[in-house]
């Protein structure tokens, strides 16, 4: 067993005996569900984050992770009710928003996914991950000018962000701008994204990284 592994184990343990000798204590659980989660114990982590919450039900932190859980199980219907949950606790949650994004998307609910970004960029408007978020949102809607645009914000407070530099060259693709789609093709493979074969064979890019 790594050095790693067996503290890992025998943090569990004291966390184990915490909960045994403090069965009402929600931070506890809480913890316990991040534990199982950790270990893939998925059953588990619903469990302890499910009692956290009947111990504290505005525990925002509890919703977000039972809501990672739900769609780690494939139950991405309850993964939104969870953050939908956590915004009715705490309305400027920007986490729970880009969540809601996230899976709205995964659902092909672009427009609902488009709107809670939205959202979440007007409590924090330089984010550029959300940035990137909505610009491949609107990249997926069709809305190329759109999607171009918000990655094209991403890297004005990020330049070094792959995941932007990946969707321009998708979005430039689309349009047609071939010069563009390679060259931020090439940034994005540069700074380590894992850039689609299709994409790079479109583009004539090798695999390369330099």
């Amino acid at each position: 067993m790594s050095a790693t592994r067996k503290n890992d184990e025998e943090t569990f343990e004291e966390l184990r005996r915490a909960l045994l000798a403090n069965p009402d204590s929600a931070p506890l659980h809480y913890n316990m569900g991040l534990a199982h989660a950790k270990r893939g114990e998925l059953d588990e982590a619903v469990s302890e984050f499910k009692a956290a919450l009947e111990l504290n039900p505005g525990m925002v932190e509890a919703h977000i992770n039972l809501g990672g859980i739900y769609f780690r199980k494939g139950n991405i219907e309850a993964a939104i009710e969870q953050n939908k949950q956590a915004l009715e606790i705490d309305p400027g949650y920007v986490n729970a928003y880009s969540n809601l994004g996230f899976l709205y998307v995964q659902q092909g609910r672009l427009g609902e996914g488009i709107e809670v970004y939205r959202r979440a960029l007007e409590i924090q408007k330089t984010s550029p991950q959300l940035h990137a978020h909505l610009g491949f949102a609107y990249l997926l809607s069709g809305e190329i000018d759109k999607a171009i645009e918000e990655n094209k914000k991403a890297l004005s407070l990020a330049e070094g962000f792959s995941q932007a530099h990946n969707n321009l060259a998708l979005a430039y693709y689309q349009r047609g701008d071939i010069e563009a789609a390679r060259f931020h093709c090439q940034r994005a493979m540069e700074l380590g994204f894992m850039v689609s074969s299709e994409l790079r064979e479109a583009l004539g890019v090798g695999t390369e990284r330099r």
